[in-house]
């Protein structure tokens, strides 16, 4: 394995019934003061009702975060087109956060999606702000879950460092590095779906090596943050759809990739999503005063 180091407000609104537009209105900040934060977020039944999040959908267009995340995190979801401009309003203003449930006091917690670009791409102006909008989401103890290009971006703006290097795609083997209750549920190692040419070759200062495989690290944690490498996320039909993607790749590689869709990768791959579960009850219990 190769060594790593430690080192305007438009949106959708999205359950698990589809996403919609937010409709226009003037811009409403909010705070994101954890004291402030709802503690009405987890029923009887396991599932977070009343619990809302931030979605950044970094994707260049496609429709695979709009599609999945709804669907496996539960909770209420208002997304973000990033690469549109769109982030959520600026940190430590005052006033709700206007979604389709009505206003909020302020989100508990932020996804971050992949994306077809670099973290480190200069050449695309919306990741800086964004990066700047992450960075204060993290000093005010906003618990975030980074996927992918989300991870690469925590990773990046927390003084870790990211690089391009060989491409990983497919169904992988993952294992876990140390105990944590972001790994509840899960076996070790498990499988998950992974598609990436740049990783994160330096961990933050302060982080812990969370998992990895072959390839480096797969995920880590800082804090209120968490990152994964891989893809929790994915079904099949966007496995398939995001390696029939890469045109730039040989054809063995995409044959490799493909014979990695097997029945029984895409199944046991279904437990990764229990990380969406663990990651809300991070988000309750960071929201729920000592």
């Amino acid at each position: 394995m190769p060594p790593f180091e430690s080192a305007p407000r438009r949106g959708c609104h999205a359950s698990a019934f589809g996403a919609e537009k937010i409709r226009g209105g003037p811009e409403r900040p909010y705070n994101l003061s954890v004291m402030q934060r709802r503690n009405d977020i987890h029923t009887d039944s396991g599932f977070h009702r009343h619990m809302h999040l931030a979605l950044i959908d970094a994707s260049l267009g496609t429709p695979h975060a709009k599609r999945n995340f709804p669907r496996d995190v539960k909770a209420s979801l208002t997304i973000y087109d990033a690469n549109e401009g769109e982030i959520p309003p600026p940190i430590g203003a005052t006033g709700p956060v206007r979604t389709e449930d009505g206003p909020i006091p302020s989100f508990d917690g932020v996804l971050i999606s992949g994306s077809q670009s670099s973290v480190y791409d200069k050449e695309r102006e919306w990741i800086e702000p964004l990066s700047r909008w992450v960075e204060g989401a993290i000093a005010d103890g906003l618990p975030i879950l980074g996927v992918c290009w989300g991870h690469q971006l925590l990773a990046q703006v927390l003084g870790g460092t990211v690089k391009g290097g060989s491409y990983e795609l497919g169904y992988v083997q993952i294992t876990q590095e140390v105990e944590d209750p972001i790994w509840d549920g899960l076996p070790s190692p498990f499988t998950a779906f992974a598609s990436h040419s740049d990783h994160v070759v330096g961990l933050p200062t302060g982080a812990t090596l969370l998992a990895s495989n072959e390839t480096g690290v797969q995920a880590f944690r800082h804090d209120q943050v968490y990152a994964v490498q891989f893809h929790p996320e994915y079904d099949l039909q966007t496995a398939e759809a995001m390696i029939n993607s890469k045109t730039t790749l040989s054809q063995d590689a995409l044959h490799a990739a493909h014979s990695t869709c097997t029945d029984e990768n895409v199944a046991a791959a279904d437990s990764a999503k229990q990380i969406f579960d663990n990651f809300l009850d991070h988000v309750e219990r960071s929201s729920t005063p000592a």
